[in-house]
């Protein structure tokens, strides 16, 4: 079975849960922006939830299925359309042979997963499917999709119609967003003052927010403490001398506007960190669209751990509802 694509949408690649292993090579992990939804889509359609899947960012794609298939689409609220007729969210729904996926307008989030029985099949790239176009590893060719392209699908598993993820367990952004973080090694180059207006003040999504990384504006510039600056860390008082970038750190060049660091980042540079974005606020960050106000909440690694704990907690609770 083949997906033949008549539309790619605006950005569509295929995803799944990353390449973990090569950061200190410079590869990055990788996989879905938002996990916790590409698990979902997945476990949906009877599929592994590593299976590979689709990430559409804004708009979707226009797909043509040659054979019969389950599909289920979670992340953003963005109706899906089977030959013009709408279908429910986090569901899991049927796509006859010769039937054409569309897509409605994005009502809220950013990115929709989408997972069809058997998973797409492209080939692995050190052990992964997902897709880092900017090393053009991995997916398909190496690239987003493009109208033309046919997908394979891999052999389906059993499973039924009209699972569903109950509202509860829905993840969806809310219109402010907050996002916890741990302040980092860095933490000390920021003035007193520095410290309590970066998370006092409320800032917003940038129009720059793709998978490398998601800037935000609009709060007060972050002032340093004095020092003379080590040999090869430059003048400016935000530099550092280089060091390794752990995924969710928070860049400030110039300390003026924050950038966290996701799934396609760079793992190493010579900016100076404020702090780390936890873990189980990684997903969010996929879902936020330009301009969604955002604070910043310091926590300890105490409530860190405490947040994932909860994170696994709810996944085994999606587990066990959908099977």
């Amino acid at each position: 079975m083949a997906i033949k694509v008549l539309h790619h949408g605006l950005a569509t690649t295929v995803q799944d849960l990353g390449r973990p292993g090569y950061f200190h090579l410079g590869i990055p992990v990788g996989g879905a922006m938002d996990r916790y939804a590409m698990r979902a889509a997945n476990l949906l359609v009877g599929n592994d939830e590593g299976a590979a899947g689709l990430e559409a960012v804004f708009i979707g794609p226009k797909l043509e299925f040659t054979k019969d298939a389950l599909v289920a689409v979670t992340g953003a609220e963005m109706p899906a359309k089977v030959d013009g007729v709408a279908q429910p969210g986090w569901t899991a729904f049927k796509v006859k042979a010769g039937q054409t996926l569309t897509f409605d307008y994005l009502r809220s989030g950013a990115r929709i997963c989408i997972a069809v029985s058997g998973g797409i099949d492209v080939p692995e790239a050190l052990g992964s499917r997902s897709t880092y176009p900017i090393g053009a590893l991995g997916g398909y060719k190496g690239r987003a999709i493009a109208a033309g392209d046919e997908l394979p699908v891999g052999t389906a598993s059993f499973a039924t119609e009209g699972r569903t993820v109950t509202e509860d367990l829905r993840r969806k952004p809310a219109m402010l967003a907050e996002l916890r973080v741990l302040p980092g090694l860095y933490w000390h180059r920021v003035t007193g003052e520095s410290q309590q207006n970066f998370f006092a003040d409320e800032w917003k999504v940038a129009n720059e927010a793709d998978r490398m990384g998601y800037r935000f504006k609009g709060g007060r510039k972050l002032d340093f403490v004095e020092r003379e600056q080590p040999f090869g860390a430059g003048s400016d008082p935000s530099n550092i001398v280089d060091s390794c970038y752990p995924y969710g750190s928070i860049q400030v060049p110039g300390g003026t506007e924050p950038i966290i660091l996701h799934r396609d980042a760079v793992s190493g540079g010579g900016y100076f960190m404020v702090g780390t974005v936890i873990s189980a606020d990684m997903d969010l960050i996929g879902q936020l669209q330009p301009h969604t106000p955002t604070r910043f909440v310091k926590v300890t690694m105490d409530e860190a751990l405490k947040a994932r704990a909860e994170g696994q907690a709810l996944l085994t609770s999606l587990r066990t509802a959908v099977a």
